[in-house]
């Protein structure tokens, strides 16, 4: 079935469409969900809220940029609304200007598997706003206006995060070159 065809037939609340829309884009969205999210279950939750909403407000699709980019955004908001709504996100102080740390990653072995795992352990705000900026491309204005917080921290928390990564790659490194 071709895409117009489903998202009309799923503005018309056919279970059909909606059974096909969620098999041909769930697992895309659940990367997405995992990215934002503190675990797997919270992930799960994420993309059930998420199809939801998709589904309650599919006859908001304009058919102005991609519909896929539309679900994303959708997914990204949902799981950021959860975020806020569980913990609440605080504000830390700017402490001034923070290095523009980079993370070397080369071909030391260093698999996607571990890469991933590592973001995913980043506090909260950090593993947001990384994600946010580095794999999903926002700025740090409009990170501001999602998460509320102010363009300094955004750029602070980004700063952490990349400390972090790269203190643990560094070591992941370390261990592997001694062994």
């Amino acid at each position: 079935m071709s895409l117009d065809k489903l998202i009309k037939n799923c503005i018309n609340n056919d279970a059909q469409a909606q059974s096909q829309l969620y098999k041909r884009y769930a697992s895309k969205l659940f990367s997405l969900c995992l990215k934002y999210s503190k675990n797997y279950a919270e992930a799960e939750d994420n993309l059930h809220d998420a199809f939801i909403t998709i589904f309650n407000k599919i006859e908001q699709y304009n058919n102005k940029g991609s519909f896929e980019g539309w679900l994303k955004r959708i997914t990204i908001n949902t799981a950021l609304q959860r975020y806020r709504q569980d913990v609440g996100v605080y504000d830390i102080v700017n402490e001034g200007n923070i290095e523009d740390v980079t993370v070397d990653i080369d071909d030391d072995g260093i698999s996607i598997d571990y890469l991933l795992k590592i973001i995913q352990e980043l506090p909260d705000r950090y593993r947001l706003v990384f994600n946010l900026y580095v794999l999903d491309g926002y700025s740090h204005v409009e990170i501001s206006e999602l998460i509320n917080i102010s363009i300094g921290t955004s750029k602070s928390n980004l700063a952490r995060a990349r400390i972090i990564l790269r203190d643990k790659i560094e070591a992941f490194k370390a261990k592997s070159n001694s062994l």
